[in-house]
This record gives C-alpha cells, sequence and structure tokens, in this order.
C-alpha cells in the first residue's frame, strides 16, 4: 500500500486522498482501463460462479453448502484475523459514525418514503430501502478492498460492515414484524436480538477485537488453521455471490433499475458528501466509505424478502441488476477516487 496523501485538482470528490489501490494493481499505466482490469477479475469469478449454476454443474444443494462454508466458517475467520490486529479504540471513528449514518439513513428513507408513496405497504418499503442502502460489504467488499488496498483498509471496512448488520439488519426485521403482527412482541423482539448476537460475522468481529485487546496468544496451529480457511473466503465468497444470481430474473425491473441506480450512483454520492464536506473525515476512511457504499446490493436481503414473503423477486432483480452493472459503476468511482483519467 503506498500511504502518499496527494491532492487532485481533478478529483470531483474535492478530496486530498491516498492512492488507494495498490501500485501492483495499476500496471503499467495507472490509467481507468488498468482500474477496470484490477476489478474485473473478481467479477469474472462471479461470473464463473453465475455460468456453473446456470449449466447445473453445481447443484442447489452443493451451492447451498458452499454458502454455508463461507457464512459460518470462511469468512468468520476472515473476520476474526482482521479485527485482533485492531484494538476497539482504533476502530470506533466518531465522524466516521455520522457520515455513514446521515448518508445511508438519507438514503433509507428517501427510499421508503418515495415507496410509501406508490401507496405500498411499509414491510415493502422497508425492503427496497434495504435494497438502496445496504451493499455486499461481508462478500465482495471485504474481499475485493483488502487485495486492492491491503490489509491497512481492514478498520474502516470492519466498523462499515458492523454498522450494516447491527443497525439496518436490525431495523429492516423489527419494520417487517411491525408491518405483518402489527406490534413488535417480545418474542419477536427475542428471535431479532438473537438472530443478530448469533450472526456469525458480527460473532467474530468481536470475539476478535476482544481477542485483541488483551492480547492473547493463538497457538501456532490455530493460527495457521484459521488463517489458511481465510484464504478460501475470497474466492469462495465471489462464487456464490455468482452462483446466487444464476436463478434471480429481471422482472420488476423499473423499480429495480431505479433501486439500482440510488445504491451504485446516488448512495456514494451522498456518502462522499457527508464524510468529505460535512464531517470532515479522515481522507483514507472517506475513500474507503465512498467504496464501500458504491458496491451492489446485499444477497442477505433476498434471504430476508423470501423468508417473510416480501417482494422477494424486486429484490432478485435488483441484486441481478446492480451486481451486473458495478463492475463498471465501481471502476468508475474508484478511478475518480484514485485520481485516474
Amino acid at each position: 500500500m503506498l500511504l502518499r496523501l496527494e491532492h487532485q485538482q481533478n478529483n470531483p470528490f474535492n478530496l486530498k486522498i491516498f492512492r488507494f489501490i495498490r501500485p501492483e494493481c495499476l500496471k503499467p499505466s495507472g490509467c481507468m482501463v488498468d482500474i477496470f482490469n484490477s476489478i474485473l477479475p473478481f467479477f469474472i469469478v462471479v461470473a464463473i460462479g453465475y455460468g456453473s449454476a446456470k449449466i447445473d454443474f453445481l447443484s442447489v444443494d452443493a451451492i447451498t453448502s458452499i454458502t454455508k462454508f463461507v457464512f459460518y466458517i470462511a469468512l468468520p475467520c476472515m473476520l476474526f484475523r482482521f479485527s485482533s490486529d485492531i484494538s476497539i479504540g482504533e476502530l470506533y471513528d466518531n465522524q466516521f459514525f455520522w457520515a455513514y449514518i446521515c448518508a445511508t439513513f438519507g438514503i433509507y428513507l428517501f427510499t421508503f418514503g418515495q415507496a410509501l408513496m406508490r401507496r405500498i405497504g411499509s414491510a415493502e418499503a422497508a425492503v427496497e430501502a434495504q435494497c438502496a442502502s445496504i451493499g455486499n460489504v461481508g462478500f465482495l467488499g471485504i474481499p475485493m478492498l483488502v487485495l486492492l488496498i491491503g490489509e491497512e483498509s481492514v478498520g474502516p471496512i470492519i466498523f462499515f460492515l458492523a454498522l450494516d448488520l447491527i443497525i439496518f439488519g436490525t431495523l429492516i426485521v423489527v419494520t417487517i414484524k411491525i408491518s405483518q403482527e402489527g406490534k413488535l412482541t417480545g418474542a419477536s423482539l427475542y428471535k431479532v436480538v438473537k438472530g443478530l448476537i448469533g450472526n456469525p460475522m458480527i460473532l467474530s468481529i468481536f470475539l476478535g477485537l476482544i481477542w485483541g485487546q488483551f492480547d492473547l496468544v493463538m497457538p501456532i496451529a490455530i493460527e495457521e488453521c484459521y488463517i489458511l480457511l481465510s484464504g478460501a473466503a475470497t474466492p469462495c465468497a465471489l462464487f456464490v455471490i455468482g452462483a446466487s444470481l444464476a436463478d434471480k430474473s429481471a422482472e420488476k425491473y423499473v423499480v429495480a433499475g431505479g433501486l439500482s441506480v440510488l445504491k451504485l450512483i446516488v448512495h456514494p454520492l451522498l456518502m462522499a458528501f457527508f464524510a468529505i464536506k460535512v464531517f470532515k473525515v479522515d481522507p483514507y476512511s472517506a475513500g474507503i466509505m465512498i467504496m464501500l457504499a458504491a458496491m451492489p446490493t446485499a444477497g442477505n436481503i433476498y434471504i430476508l424478502a423470501q423468508h417473510y414473503g416480501v417482494a422477494p423477486k424486486r429484490v432478485s432483480a435488483t441484486i441481478l441488476i446492480s451486481t451486473t452493472v458495478s463492475v463498471i459503476t465501481l471502476s468508475i468511482i474508484i478511478a475518480l477516487l484514485n485520481g485516474v483519467e
């Protein structure tokens, strides 16, 4: 990672930024094409997963098993490994927190309000708002940015992911429950809290932070084991993203297209405004926030939508469209942040 602060006169974000992308990822000229080529391999793996599922090379049960491996084993090992090297004091940043809240809640409330104006229920409105505001940070953002930028990016990424999971992961379930049941019962609230505590991503981050806080020593064999497993997180996560897209359709494409525009373009622009102009977030963290805000719609929203029977086809189409288009939009946003023409 090249820790060099530069002022880019042609940077539309007007941000004194680091050259985020590692120099070896920008050969030979550091132009827009090289940014695109640095991102493209990640999406090629996604495409391989999509093709494998589409031609039935892997069964639904096999894809489900790989997804479980990533969600419950590989990705938690990666998150534990990274978070154990970060102190709790280093993780929290007040300006970062408020910039995230204002930008993400801004998109959420705008989308929620627009949905209600179309005279749909609050449960569907919450699902649409989630699609426009929560990106695929766990399965795509972490693997992509850690490899492109380096492990220096881990702190801001983990903080961003934790806020996504804790705040908005709770909000969508609570809103759907209230919409469907008329109120939030004690039993429903217990399930929400239990699901939050039992989320392997949140749990692994928490355990890693505690482990690092007390500076505990990991037995060498165990350490090598979770490092080995965390190495499988990136290719497997990208593969299952593609495989999960194979059974998704482009129905409700008008609404899904609008939600994709909000997620891929409006959200990162709003994040840039609050992080840079309003709360003056550290330039390095601000750049990472903008990139994470530009991630396509998170796949776990479809699982929730399908589970509660709330607009699963709309969510499916949004994930499909936003993931496909993001190879272009992410390239542009990362290039702009790096002052690349």
